[in-house]
């Protein structure tokens, strides 16, 4: 049996190791508190932050688009709207059908929130409807009581008050898609819009502002508490265009159910007027939600009103080519203006047979005549003395084969060449192919936008304008792109411009279309440029073109500017599949040219506007 003394020492060696163990777990712990408190300690006061406060992104308002005189073209609206917070609503379901009794609630709508609230939590609210009438707004928040969990509220939506007048410049705004994110967070807001098409699309990053923030107190689900503080977003820079919408609205109403293109343009800044294609589709409904109906009928439309007409619409430009045609031809020498051709209705070369426009032919014509009549084969000998080579140079120095680096997305249509028809074709160019070309046919093709560039260029004496479309941006006015000059002698385009003159005279093509208001006259020149070949069974069978299906029909051209003195407005018309120039598009331009010179009289310089 161990003596009381051995008792002793084991207690004291007992007592001195759990001393020191206990010294060691406080040294650690210290240790362990020093490290959480002071060296780590603020990022766990931010963590501790985040879960009490939340800051939470707020949408700026987007930048207005307006016309040049600060008229509203695309702008935000109230939007009225409701939410809905399931677990505030003790049965969801029949909340809903309460709702339902005053908003349309499709069984589809019903479903798609039910897929929302089942991915998230109880406490966030849902979307149930937008764009709200004020009708409606008001009778759920008079009803709110008896709508558990239903939350009205009000914020702003895209909204174009000129619909499908304008939706070819403007564009329209709809939700971010995948390649649509740039790593800007206000792309994650839900309901957050970017632009889809045109105006809205190009100047994105411009149009949608600078995000505000909210701190908001939550707890450490996330549950919303209340709002500490408030930074509102910048709204976005307001983009104001060359348009003038009160003829833009003209132009669009009196081009009407047809469908084509009216480009405007001033020749001697290049500021695009009028710029209307149709038909068109309504902005206002991508933004709200197109329906499938809808959608469904945009799309099978033959008279595509999703397409801009006048910039990506590409055509033959039938005869009004051939001004840029006697041009290449005075300028190389191949004829004078006085040289004189007989045209008898049609112009042999090799094995095949060129038919004239006019059956029996214009008799005896000199370059003025064939332009005023449009005489086919006057412009099949001259393009077969200027050559392909030389007519495609002049085409493209007139504004033809290119885009501009215009604002809206723009084709740039063809210029035919030898080199290009082997390289896209494999087959040589052939003598049948520049007469085709001489007369605005063949494999030549240009867009609305195009031949209103061309005939400014004629009208401004050679100087290669461009057209603008954006006048300034958050108020600061747009650099005008530098313009050349083409190398011509003004003599040459006196002649041209006469024949333009005659065009609108007595025996001209577009005489049933002259312009006389208050002393201002119009210079022109018609197109019919067809859409397939016109075969001998056609001509000897008298098929007439309003007696072919709608999509075979020629297309109607017609180009002028004014005032004939001064000039100061070019326009370009084509009228898809509207016959005759002189008959479908000439009378057309006309009526928007004489507004055009109502609205805005001509002066020396400056801006001029009739109000």
């Amino acid at each position: 049996m161990k003596s009381e003394t051995d008792r002793k020492s084991v207690f004291t060696r007992r007592a001195l190791v759990l001393a020191g163990a206990q010294g060691l777990a406080v040294t650690a712990l210290m240790g362990r508190m020093y490290y959480l408190g002071v060296v780590q300690g603020s990022q766990y006061e931010t963590l501790a932050e985040e879960n009490r406060v939340s800051l939470r992104l707020l949408a700026p308002p987007r930048g207005e688009i307006v016309d040049r005189y600060g008229r509203v073209m695309a702008t935000n609206r109230q939007d009225y709207r409701v939410f809905l917070i399931p677990e505030q609503a003790r049965d969801v379901a029949a909340t809903l059908e309460k709702l339902g009794r005053i908003i349309t609630l499709t069984p589809g709508q019903i479903r798609l929130i039910e897929r929302k609230i089942a991915r998230q939590r109880a406490f966030m609210r849902v979307t149930v409807a937008d764009n709200l009438d004020w009708q409606a707004f008001a009778r759920i928040n008079v009803l709110s009581p008896e709508l558990p969990g239903i939350q009205p509220d009000s914020g702003t939506t895209r909204w174009y008050p000129d619909a499908d007048m304008v939706s070819q410049i403007v564009g329209y705004v709809g939700a971010p898609a995948e390649r649509d994110m740039d790593g800007d967070p206000l792309l994650t807001l839900p309901g957050f819009k970017v632009g889809k098409r045109g105006i809205e699309k190009v100047y994105e990053k411009t149009l949608r502002g600078t995000a505000g923030t909210t701190r908001v107190e939550v707890n450490a689900y996330g549950r919303e508490i209340r709002e500490l503080s408030r930074t509102e977003g910048q709204s976005g820079d307001r983009i104001t265009l060359t348009i003038d919408r009160d003829l833009q609205r003209f132009a669009a109403r009196r081009l009407g159910e047809e469908s084509g293109g009216v480009v405007v343009m001033d020749v001697e800044t290049g500021d695009v007027l009028v710029h209307v294609s149709m038909p068109s589709y309504d902005p206002n409904e991508f933004n709200l939600g197109i329906s499938r109906e809808n959608w469904r009928a945009l799309i099978q439309d033959p008279r595509k009103p999703l397409v801009n007409k006048c910039t990506a619409g590409q055509y033959p430009p039938g005869s009004t080519f051939k001004m840029v045609v006697a041009l290449a031809a005075l300028h190389y020498g191949v004829v004078t203006p006085e040289d004189e051709e007989v045209c008898r209705g049609h112009y042999r070369y090799g094995d095949n047979t060129f038919h004239c426009w006019r059956k029996y032919g214009h008799g005896k014509v000199d370059m003025v005549t064939a332009l005023a009549r449009s005489c086919d084969v006057y412009f099949y000998k001259v393009a077969k003395e200027v050559g392909i080579e030389r007519i495609a140079e002049f085409a493209r120095a007139f504004g033809l084969g290119e885009d501009y680096g215009f604002e809206l997305p723009a084709r740039h249509g063809l210029v035919p060449t030898p080199g290009w028809k082997l390289a896209n074709t494999g087959r040589p160019w052939v003598g049948g192919d520049t007469l085709n070309v001489g007369i605005g046919q063949g494999a030549l093709l240009a867009t609305p936008l195009q031949t209103a560039v061309m005939t400014a260029r004629i009208a401004n004496g050679g100087r290669q304008v461009v057209p603008r479309l954006v006048r300034a941006i958050a108020g600061q006015p747009t650099e005008p792109a530098p313009v050349g000059v083409i190398d011509l002698d003004p003599a040459h385009l006196a002649v041209i411009r006469r024949g333009m003159e005659a065009v609108m005279e007595y025996r001209g093509t577009a005489y049933t279309s002259r312009l006389d208001l208050d002393g201002f006259a119009m210079a022109g020149k018609t197109g019919t440029a067809q859409v397939r070949r016109i075969t001998q069974a056609d001509r000897d069978a008298g098929v007439k073109n309003e007696d072919k299906p709608w999509a075979e029909r020629h297309h109607a051209w017609f180009v002028a500017y004014a005032p004939i003195d001064t000039p100061r407005y070019a326009i370009g018309v084509l009228v898809e599949h509207g016959g005759g120039g002189a008959s479908a598009a000439a009378p057309v331009a006309r009526d928007v040219m004489a507004e055009v010179l109502k609205r805005r009289r001509p002066q020396a310089s400056g801006e001029t506007r009739k109000v």
